[in-house]
């Protein structure tokens, strides 16, 4: 378990308890408790083994093809010039366009920001650079959704699992208290 330096954990001791080792850990967050000590947090090894693999999940995650490529899209996008000024252009831009929504129609710049909006998007979408970083955005969002459906369906297929992708959406959309019109017993 990692320690940062505004946290320490110390293992206190161990209790019996019911057959099931309890391990205590002194958890300090920097704050103290009502009494002026730090606060006692109770961890099964259970508990503590499945931090770990969550930790090896995420490792092994960060250290992916895919996230690696994600890793450099971003750093492409931040780095190249040209791309840059089309973002510094976009941002003026929505500005603009979120000042003449307040009027609307009868703003006096309206057509114009309203077709300029258009144009930068457009320039900004087609640059190459920006492209490529949104296909790595969606490849690891599709491998952190696909993660995220594994860990619900071990727990109960019934567990609903926030994705953006209809691919993983179960056929119950409304949820079993949709009174079963989806088809499942409800």
């Amino acid at each position: 378990m990692p320690v940062g330096d505004d946290q320490g954990v110390f293992v206190l001791h161990y209790l019996q308890q019911s057959t099931r080792k309890t391990s205590l850990f002194w958890q300090f967050h920097g704050k103290m408790g009502d009494g002026g000590e730090p606060a006692l947090l109770a961890v099964t090894s259970e508990r503590v083994l499945l931090l770990e693999e969550a930790e090896q999940l995420v490792s092994m995650i960060l250290e992916s093809d895919i996230a690696e490529n994600y890793r450099q899209c971003l750093y492409n996008v931040k780095n190249n010039p040209d791309t840059q000024r089309k973002v510094r252009e976009f941002v003026e831009m929505k500005e603009r366009y979120e000042e003449v929504q307040r009027f609307g129609k009868y703003h006096p710049d309206y057509k114009e920001v309203m077709g300029q909006i258009r144009i930068v998007k457009r320039d900004l979408d087609l640059d190459e650079v920006i492209a490529e970083f949104k296909r790595a955005e969606n490849d690891l969002q599709a491998m952190l959704d696909e993660v995220s459906v594994i860990i619900g369906r071990s727990v109960s297929e019934s567990v609903k699992v926030p994705t953006g992708n209809p691919f993983f959406e179960s056929s119950c959309s409304g949820g079993c208290g949709s009174g079963g019109s989806c088809g499942c017993s409800a």
